[in-house]
């Protein structure tokens, strides 16, 4: 909600003057501020999401660079076994260096595909409570709404729907706070 909609608030709840009408301004003006910290939450949690992409993205370029090395060292090892060399104790044992190298590199692979597959798994979980708390800020933010056709129409019905639909983002704000 933007610092304007917030002196109309204010302005409204000047015009409202009526006793009966105060609280409803009262209860605008706090569901004005948990739109606020709503959206603040979502902007942090999609934000999260992004930073998490980037490091699985990192996690896989890794991934795909020390496949690469093995399959190139792997085929290197494979043509110098197949070609006639003058000095076979050399190739032998250049050829053990590339099969411990090959071994060290299997088990590393394998750690950094598991890492990526992690990642992937926290950007999922950063994407859906960014997704619960955009719910959450849309229903207070229709609450708002709500509740201020209150004011012009003088009819509590606009306001109790408008407070069960604030209910409602909250509960969903909250829920997006108790997932990992």
């Amino acid at each position: 909600m933007e610092p304007t909609e917030i002196h109309e608030f204010s302005e409204e709840m000047k015009e409202a003057g009526e006793k009966g009408m105060r609280h409803v301004s009262l209860a605008i003006s706090v569901l004005a501020v948990l739109v606020a910290m709503v959206t603040v939450l979502g902007h942090r949690s999609h934000t999260e999401a992004i930073l998490m992409q980037t490091r699985a993205a990192d996690q896989w370029n890794q991934y795909q660079a020390k496949k690469i090395r093995q399959e190139q060292v792997s085929t290197t090892a494979d043509l110098l076994s197949l070609q006639p060399s003058s000095n076979d104790e050399a190739v032998q044992k250049k050829l053990a260096e590339y099969r411990s190298h090959l071994q060290k590199w299997d088990g590393e692979i394998n750690e950094e595909q598991e890492a990526a597959h992690d990642l992937e798994r926290e950007v999922a979980g950063a994407e859906r409570r960014a997704n619960r708390y955009d719910l959450g800020e849309a229903l207070l933010e229709i609450s708002v709404v709500l509740s201020s056709i209150t004011l012009l129409t003088r009819q509590r019905r606009f306001f109790f729907f408008g407070l069960c639909l604030g209910l409602l983002g909250v509960i969903e704000g909250a829920t997006a706070l108790l997932m990992h």
